[in-house]
């Protein structure tokens, strides 16, 4: 007999072998029917897998991660199947499932150019796999029948897998006629599969090395019921409503050129405006922390990077290292800021009563990403941080990281980022030697933020080998207005830079001590936070950021001159705003300022200018009457405060 713990601690007995599925079954007919993986022992399993020993489990269902990921695993394999079917020439990559759905990289061959047309008819032979009842099989395989089998059929890219793999943790499934090199795990048949869309193609290099040959890479996503299929698609077509490459250029924020060079954005005005004000808005967060501004240059000494461990780290992803005229000498574009803060801190002794010392910079860094990789705002390769760093002594560890955490909340509240988890990122630790730092320092530094994110009641969750190779971390995950799921912001625990750089204080017993550097970036970077902003706002930015507040409509030129003295009048009150001058009728005016999401429209003619008035429109809501301009200005003011939470 063997027993099995459940979730809430009881335990049920059982003769050996048993299935996941058998315990489901034990429990009700109705959960093994929704069942479709299983934790045994937190290892993701699946439901048929025998168990033959003692073992805690957890029954997943498609309400959970590991049950989607299972489902939609599963779904790569059945959308292989189907293209193997149509295709007999095609040669597989890897086909994982991502955080919404599942995608297949597959070589088509010379001749075979695959296009949305045929879309349809791998849909259709998925769905005639999924109503031919078949099994999914796993199988432990030798090094020697995995590379006989694959090298048999031609199937080059899975020989490269499996000699990268070690003898006796080979794994095949096998449904139907298709045979996959996998290590699950997998649904017990495709039947739960009820509703299939092939969303997209895209070209990706094998492995990711622009070297080897570009591959088709099918993007796909299934669910169990068709109504969650159709809210899904109108999610997507919402999402594509609020793309911030899209909306970027109808509100004139941002542009690329090509000649300038890939992934190097260029502001333009609006969009300057709009982040300088985040920067604005960040800087006296930090003053009110107690934060010193510095400012650092864009590039540095190689050794300095050599030191840090970020040349180790980000070298095969940065650009070239710059030689000067004196040999030897190579500089980089900074990858990162901590090793230029780190000069700073050096610069002068430090005693306790320093500490703890916080500097900040908006610091712009640079990682040469693919171009197959680069993305609008959201995956560049010039890029700015809202970058600090905090040397402070032990003791002043948790209390440094709550305050971080605080800054953090108030920048999600006031710009209404309310859905969001705290992810807690440690170190792998079967995988030690991608970090740096002994066990006992990383052992102090992630309690550290284990403890700082209870005390201040954070929604967490915890992932292994998450961490930066330097220290634990906690990543902010936030959901925007459409249920998107985006890392914004991090705190970092490191203990490794100030031992690599030798950095001390003087404690109060006069002997040298080395202070913890505390790594934060509350918006992440300037750019993908401005993307993900823009999205979630569907760029209709909160008042006090927004880059023009209003826009003065003339109904004919001979209100120009007035339109004129309202924009001088309202710039004392510290509002932004513009003039439209173009020979149009004012309906024409108004929908386009509707159409930029002005969020006021002020329009004038012979009854505003004689009386001093506007007549105000709101964005989205019409007509709210004609008001002096101060009236308007203490609307404006008003309505930023309550933004702010600086109403009384």
């Amino acid at each position: 007999m063997i027993k099995i713990t459940l979730p809430d601690n009881s335990v049920k007995e059982f003769e050996s072998p048993i299935t996941a599925l058998d315990v489901a079954k034990s429990i009700s007919e109705g959960l093994a029917r929704n069942c479709l993986a299983a934790s045994v022992n937190d290892q993701v399993w699946d439901l048929n897998r025998e168990i033959t020993q003692d073992c805690n489990i957890k029954l997943h269902t498609w309400n959970d991660a590991e049950g989607k990921h299972t489902f939609w695993h599963s779904s790569a394999h059945l959308m292989a199947a189907a293209v193997q079917a149509l295709y007999p020439h095609a040669k597989f990559g890897i086909g994982p499932a991502i955080e919404n759905g599942f995608y297949y990289d597959i070589d088509f061959g010379e001749g075979t150019v695959l296009s949305s047309e045929d879309f349809p008819a791998i849909e259709a032979k998925m769905q005639e796999l999924v109503k031919s009842d078949i099994k999914i099989v796993r199988k432990d395989v030798s090094k020697d029948e995995a590379l006989k089998y694959f090298s048999q059929r031609g199937e080059t890219y899975k020989v490269e897998l499996i000699n990268e793999l070690q003898d006796g943790t080979i794994t095949f499934y096998e449904s139907g006629n298709f045979i996959d090199l996998c290590k699950g795990p997998h649904l017990t048949d495709f039947s739960p599969i009820k509703a299939i869309k092939i969303l997209s193609l895209a070209g990706a290099y094998w492995r990711g090395d622009e070297k080897r040959k570009q591959l088709t890479r099918l993007y796909a996503i299934t669910f169990p019921k068709q109504k969650d299929l159709t809210e899904y698609l109108a999610l997507l077509e919402e999402a594509k409503k609020r793309d911030h490459r899209k909306l970027g250029k109808e509100l004139e924020l941002f542009t690329f050129s090509q000649t300038v060079g890939q992934g190097l954005p260029l502001w333009l005005p609006k969009g300057a405006e709009l982040r300088a004000r985040l920067e604005q808005f960040l800087r006296k967060v930090q003053r009110d922390y107690g934060y010193e501004q510095v400012i650092t240059p864009h590039i540095g000494n190689v050794e300095l990077y050599k030191t840090s461990g970020h040349y180790q780290k980000y070298g095969q992803d940065s650009f070239r290292t710059i030689t000067t005229p004196y040999e030897g000498e190579e500089y980089m574009l900074k990858p990162m800021n901590c090793p230029h803060h780190i000069e700073i801190y050096k610069a002068k002794p430090h005693s306790y009563k320093d500490l703890p010392v916080r500097y900040a910079e908006f610091g712009t860094v640079y990682r040469y990403e693919q171009s197959g990789e680069l993305h609008g705002l959201t995956r560049v390769r010039s890029f700015t941080q809202d970058d600090a760093h905090i040397f402070c002594t032990p003791e002043q560890l948790k209390d440094e990281f709550c305050k971080v955490i605080d800054i953090v909340l108030y920048i999600f509240k006031t710009l209404k980022f309310d859905n969001f988890t705290a992810q807690i990122s440690l170190r792998d630790p079967s995988n030690k030697e991608k970090y740096i730092g002994s066990d006992e320092i990383w052992e102090k530094a992630q309690q550290a933020i284990i403890e700082a994110s209870a005390e201040r009641g954070l929604n967490t969750i915890t992932e292994i080998g998450e961490a930066a190779f330097y220290g634990p971390k906690l990543d902010f995950m936030v959901k925007d207005a459409i249920g998107r799921k985006w890392q914004l912001g991090t705190i970092q625990v490191d203990y490794n830079l100030p031992e690599r750089f030798n950095l001390e204080y003087i404690g109060a017993d006069n002997q040298k001590h080395r202070p913890i550097m505390i790594h934060r970036a509350p918006f992440g970077s300037m750019e993908r936070f401005v993307a993900v902003l823009i999205e979630h706002t569907a760029g209709i930015f909160p008042l006090w950021l927004t880059p023009e507040q209003f826009i003065v409509l003339p109904i004919s030129e001979k209100y120009e001159q007035y339109s004129h003295n309202v924009l001088a009048s309202l710039a004392k009150y510290d509002l932004r705003g513009s003039i439209d001058e173009r020979n149009e009728k004012t309906g024409k005016k108004i929908r386009d300022a509707e159409v930029s999401k002005v969020p006021y429209m002020l329009i004038v003619g012979e009854k505003e200018e004689s009386q001093g008035l506007v007549s105000v429109r709101k964005h989205g809501e019409g007509d709210l009457g004609t008001m002096p301009l101060a009236d308007f200005a203490a609307l404006v003011n008003n309505e930023i405060a309550l933004e702010l939470g600086q109403s009384k």
